[in-house]
């Protein structure tokens, strides 16, 4: 089968034969039909993360049931699935707590994809820029025929990670101030989330007056060009001088979580969301961490409970509450992933999508 395989870090991904092993206990093995391309997959490209080359990138990924394991009863060949990354154990103590997202069953050991008996990493148990792959079962959620393939990837992470930072990491409430620091995909649906929330203001920071443009059509009431203003002042500016109530930083850089920090209002919240480099930092003056009465929040995959959120925010999208077919801005084969992420970082897309039919 073939698969975009990552050989070495700040490289271009190549399209390549590779190998799928046999199902282990309690996995499915999904045909891909539709991979969103995130920007977290970039990093993985572009900084040193825990995962490493070779690898198969991709961890936002939908397609249809092809085979089980003997014992898997929660799926079976032909069903349409949403793959959700990470381990979902349900035995450990953050499983048990409704915190499937902080479960710490390390990911399976054995290499599922290989190349002439050299092992690839399979990014996050995922890999969905394959043809096939080999998931835990536990990992998959149904989704109803009515809703197209490539809209149901984009719950995989994206639309998932944006609204969970809301509505669960935060808890937004009705008439908040809300601010968003980068609106690409999961940015996006920040913005999204804030205005379903019943955010008051909600105030889309970017470098690409494209993606602000677009956010307006997500909810945003308000739009600042980081290019050519000071977004910290602006935010202040448009909340009576006093900052936000809520500040999403989507990035993943320190320069920008520290903003995000200063445009909160006191006993304000920062809201960490972007996939920061294991080896940066950022730091804060110790007297207005006191002093200010404000919060720091890490937010991971949305604090998203898989077979719980999923099928909710389906519906949402089935009764035209959520927005996700509008993400899409283009769709690409496998064979042209890297023209997928050119466009990513030139900001041409909220999401691109590779389409394998």
């Amino acid at each position: 089968m073939k698969a975009a395989v990552l050989w070495e870090r700040h490289s271009r991904l190549k399209v390549e034969e590779i190998d799928l092993a046999d199902l282990e206990s309690g996995e499915a093995r999904v045909r891909v039909l539709a991979s969103g391309v995130c920007h977290s997959d970039l990093h993985h490209i572009n900084r040193e993360t825990a995962f490493q080359p070779p690898m198969v990138l991709g961890h936002e990924g939908a397609g249809i049931v092809d085979a089980v394991a003997p014992e898997v009863t929660s799926v079976k060949p032909g069903d349409r699935v949403v793959i959700m990354f990470g381990s979902k154990c349900g035995t450990c103590h953050y499983c048990h707590a409704g915190e499937d997202y902080l479960c710490t069953a390390v990911l399976p050991d054995h290499p599922r994809f290989t190349q002439n008996s050299q092992r690839l990493t399979q990014l996050l148990g995922v890999g969905s820029f394959a043809e096939y792959v080999n998931v835990n079962a536990s990992n998959l959620v149904p989704v109803p025929d009515e809703m197209p393939v490539e809209s149901a990837a984009l719950l995989a992470c994206g639309v998932t990670t944006g609204l969970g930072a809301v509505t669960k990491t935060a808890g937004v409430q009705p008439g908040s101030n809300v601010a968003v620091i980068g609106v690409g995909g999961v940015g996006m649906n920040v913005v999204q989330g804030a205005a379903l929330s019943g955010a008051s203001r909600v105030i889309a920071i970017d470098l690409v007056e494209r993606k602000l443009e677009m956010a307006q059509q997500f909810g945003a009431t308000h739009m600042i060009n980081a290019a050519d203003t000071d977004p910290v002042q602006a935010i202040r500016d448009l909340t009576h001088g006093r900052g936000a109530d809520y500040v999403f930083e989507v990035i993943g850089r320190p320069e920008t979580i520290k903003q995000a920090y200063d445009a909160a209002r006191r006993g304000g919240t920062a809201v960490v969301v972007g996939l920061g480099a294991a080896n940066e930092e950022v730091s804060f003056p110790l007297d207005e961490l006191m002093r200010s009465g404000k919060a720091i929040k890490g937010c991971f995959y949305g604090a998203v409970q898989p077979h719980r959120d999923v099928p909710r925010y389906i519906d949402m999208y089935l009764t035209g509450r959520l927005k996700i077919d509008q993400l899409i801005s283009r769709r690409f084969r496998l064979d042209q992933v890297n023209d997928a992420f050119d466009a990513m970082v030139a900001g041409q897309v909220a999401r691109g999508v590779i389409m394998f039919e």
